[in-house]
C-alpha cells in the first residue's frame, strides 16, 4: 500500500515536472550527500582506492564528490523517464553511428547490444526501440518489490522496449524468429559465482565479468555490438557504437568478454564519474586454482561450441 501511495502521489507527479526543476531538488540531494549523510560511502571510497591506487587522497576526494553529483543527476532523469516524451528522449540521448545497427539489420543479423552502468542507461532501455532497426528487448533480474517491478517496467516499454527475466530470456529470444533482435545487456554486475565468472585484470585488479554475453552470443548466433554513452552535459548523452563480433563462432574463448569489457574500462578511465561506483562490485574472492579454473573453462567452451 505504501509502495502504491508513494508511486501516485510523489513519484508520477514529480516525473511531470520539467527536469530542471528535479535537478533543483537533487542539487540539495547533492549537498546531504557530500555532507550529511554519505550514500554507501565505504563501498564507493573502497573500490576508487582499489581502482585507482595512484589518485592521491584529493584526486580520490574529487572523484567521489563528482560521482555523487552525477549520481544525484541520475535519479531526476530516473524520475524523469517515467514520464518523458519520445520527443525530448530524441533531443536528448542522441546515438553517433546508428548505421552501424542498420548494416547489421540489413544483412540479417540479431544483435547482442552490451556495455556497463555507465551514464544514463535508463533513458537507452526507453529509447533504444526507436534508436535502432531492430526490435528491442532488454534482460535483467526483476526487484524485490513486485509493485515497482510492473510500474517501472511499463514505463520502460511504453515505446516498444521488451523486458523479459534474466531466468527465462530464451523463449523469448526465440519467439518470432522472422524479427530482428536487438538484446540490451549490462555486463559490469558482480557475478553470483566465482568459479562460474570469467576473470581478468580490469582497473587494476583481477576482476570476476559475468560471461552470460559471450555465452548467448555463441548460442543464438548473435552479433555484439558495445555501445559507449558519454555525457555531453548535463541532461544530454550520445552514444557510440562499435562492433566486437559479428560472427561469434569466429572467436575463441573469452575474446568477447575481454574485448567488451576491456573497452568499457578505457571509457571508465577517461572520465570515472559516470559509473556506478556505488554497486560492491568487487565482493567475490578470487579462486586459488585460478589458471586451472580458467583451462578447465576454455576447455569445457571449445566442447560446447565445437571449436
Amino acid at each position: 500500500m505504501l509502495a502504491r501511495i508513494g508511486y501516485y502521489i510523489f513519484v508520477v507527479p514529480l516525473s511531470h515536472l520539467p527536469l530542471g526543476v528535479l535537478y533543483l531538488f537533487t542539487n540539495f540531494f547533492y549537498l546531504i550527500l557530500i555532507s550529511i549523510g554519505p550514500y554507501r560511502k565505504s563501498t564507493i571510497e573502497g573500490n576508487i582506492n582499489r581502482s585507482f591506487p595512484s589518485f592521491s587522497a584529493k584526486e580520490k576526494t574529487r572523484l567521489k564528490r563528482k560521482f555523487y553529483r552525477h549520481f544525484t543527476d541520475l535519479l531526476a532523469e530516473g524520475i524523469k523517464n517515467l514520464s518523458i516524451s519520445e520527443k525530448e528522449l530524441k533531443k536528448r540521448f542522441k546515438v553517433e553511428n546508428p548505421e552501424l545497427m542498420q548494416e547489421l539489420h540489413d544483412r540479417n543479423r540479431n544483435v547482442l547490444l552490451v556495455s556497463g552502468h555507465y551514464n544514463n542507461w535508463e533513458w537507452l532501455i526507453t529509447a533504444q526501440n526507436f534508436l535502432f532497426p531492430h526490435k528491442a528487448i532488454g534482460i535483467g533480474m526483476p526487484l524485490s518489490s513486485k509493485f515497482w517491478d510492473e510500474k517501472i517496467n511499463s514505463r520502460r516499454e511504453r515505446y516498444g522496449m521488451k523486458v523479459v527475466n534474466a531466468k527465462n530470456y530464451k523463449q523469448e529470444l526465440k519467439s518470432n524468429p522472422e524479427t530482428l533482435k536487438a538484446v540490451l545487456v549490462l555486463c559490469d554486475q558482480s557475478p553470483g559465482d566465482a568459479l562460474k565468472s570469467y576473470w581478468m585484470e580490469f582497473l587494476n585488479q583481477q576482476t570476476p565479468v559475468l560471461f552470460g554475453a559471450e555465452m548467448m552470443a555463441h548460442d543464438l548466433d548473435y552479433s555484439v555490438v558495445f555501445f559507449a554513452t558519454r555525457k555531453i552535459k548535463r541532461g544530454y548523452y550520445k552514444m557510440e557504437l562499435s562492433l566486437v563480433a559479428e560472427k561469434p563462432s569466429n572467436t575463441t574463448w573469452g575474446q568477447i568478454t575481454e574485448a567488451h569489457t576491456t573497452k568499457l574500462e578505457k571509457e571508465i578511465i577517461a572520465q570515472p564519474a559516470y559509473w556506478l561506483w556505488s554497486h560492491k562490485r568487487w565482493k567475490r574472492e578470487q579462486p586459488e586454482n585460478l589458471v586451472e579454473l580458467k583451462k578447465k573453462q576454455n576447455e569445457n567452451f571449445n566442447k560446447r561450441f565445437n571449436l
